[in-house]
């Protein structure tokens, strides 16, 4: 039996067929990219620079805050006089960082649109969460460049085959940590949330959801993470980002190149990172069930 022909075969009849979907969706998708993206570069760097080290200060720690001020810096590139010389300082990826953010930001909301949903179906229907969870398998381990055939295929070259593919390879953990978070959620506050009377709807909303929001801000937070690492692979196809300068050291050989756009991303995954990690752990400490 012709597997790949059988697959390339479905590509072939989806792309005939449902034309006007997919053309639908690669202009809601570049729309959201291009708007996400005039956001992020309209401001100065220096004023973003001074807003992601607020946030980090706010939501994370000191060290965090630190951390954003000098390594978003270190993107940008500076310029200043000390005594009388010249001295350059930074990789100027400033808006390179900026792109792949729009990227991470289009991909990471896709991917909790519908990773959240699914997650709580399955957490509530056995059979849905027997069906979905070989399905992750497959989405998790297959090699992250496979999702880029098709995606070329359906949308062509580009941010929003990028973005696609992202969300394929994004989506499994927010998936398994709803699904895990919400049957986590203790028998005892469960049947407290019933002898009160609360409907299945006051029963998600107000018991189960808040209880297991840790967990599902850890798989929001893998979710990040998994598309930040899509960068450089989606570079090949012309999406764009910090995976350029990487895509470019490889292909010319050009090793300064290619460490400075490597350090940007480690740079941009610290940073994201400790935000939705202390995110999480906020939430955790603050967030109380409520019956009602």
């Amino acid at each position: 039996m012709d597997l790949g022909g059988a697959f390339a075969s479905l590509i072939n009849w989806i792309q005939n067929n449902f034309g006007p979907l997919l053309d639908g969706i690669e202009l809601v998708i570049g729309a959201t990219i291009q708007g996400a993206k005039d956001v992020l570069l309209f401001l100065p760097s220096w004023a973003m620079i001074v807003l992601f080290t607020v946030l980090a200060w706010w939501v994370a720690s000191r060290g965090v805050a630190l951390f954003t001020v000098v390594g978003l810096t270190l993107l940008e590139d500076v310029e200043f006089a000390l005594f009388g010389m010249e001295i350059a300082f930074g990789m100027g990826l400033w808006e390179f960082a900026m792109q792949t953010l729009a990227l991470i930001a289009t991909a990471t909301l896709i991917s909790l649109l519908v990773g959240i949903p699914v997650g709580i179906w399955a957490a509530k229907n056995d059979v849905v969460d027997a069906i979905v969870r070989p399905v992750l398998d497959f989405m998790q381990t297959m090699p992250a460049f496979v999702y880029l055939i098709p995606a070329v295929v359906l949308f062509g070259l580009g941010a929003v085959p990028g973005v696609i593919a992202t969300f394929i390879f994004a989506t499994p953990p927010c998936v398994r940590l709803t699904n895990l978070g919400i049957r986590q959620v203790s028998e005892e506050a469960v049947e407290a949330a019933e002898s009160f009377g609360s409907t299945p709807s006051q029963m998600l909303f107000k018991v189960e959801l808040p209880m297991a929001l840790p967990t599902i801000l850890a798989g929001v937070n893998q979710t990040v993470l998994l598309a930040l690492s899509m960068v450089v692979i989606a570079a090949l196809i012309g999406a764009g980002g910090l995976g350029d300068p990487v895509v470019e050291g490889i292909q010319q050989l050009r090793i300064g190149v290619g460490f400075e756009g490597g350090l940007a991303i480690v740079i941009l995954a610290i940073f994201l990172d400790r935000i939705t990690q202390a995110v999480g752990e906020k939430a955790g400490a603050s967030t109380q069930p409520t019956t009602g």
